[in-house]
């Protein structure tokens, strides 16, 4: 379910279906439906699992220090600034980029892009512990 999720300029609309399907699975695994009206921290809880949101926060977070770790020239790195020129953008609001995310990610956690250049801290800090 998160194959790639590293990758991924999620949407609020994005994360909603990703908790759906995931509470869907961990029910079906606890054995208990959506009649038995229990809570999904309860079922959470009792199967000890986070979110997945903050696991694909984690994935996004721990992709971006590998990227910022690569040299100024890896193709990674030049992946990373490109900027397509030329290419007439659509009517409406501009798509959410990967850049943005992360960046949002990294307001939340209160994290400084620079840090990934530690990479033990860097894992510290953008760990995600499933709940005992």
């Amino acid at each position: 379910m998160l194959y790639g999720s590293e990758c991924w300029a999620t949407k609020v609309q994005h994360m909603h279906k990703m908790n759906v399907a995931e509470m869907r699975m961990l029910r079906w695994m606890s054995g208990h439906t959506r009649l038995d009206k229990i809570r999904n921290e309860h079922i959470r809880q009792k199967v000890h699992v986070a979110p997945i949101e903050d696991k694909i926060r984690e994935g996004r977070l721990r992709w971006f220090g590998h990227v910022r770790r690569r040299p100024p020239g890896a193709p990674v790195r030049k992946c990373d600034s490109l900027v397509v020129e030329g290419k007439k953008r659509g009517r409406g609001r501009p798509r959410i980029t990967w850049r943005e995310v992360v960046s949002k990610d990294l307001r939340m956690l209160d994290i400084e892009p620079d840090l990934a250049f530690d990479r033990a801290t860097w894992r510290q800090k953008i760990h995600i512990a499933d709940p005992a």
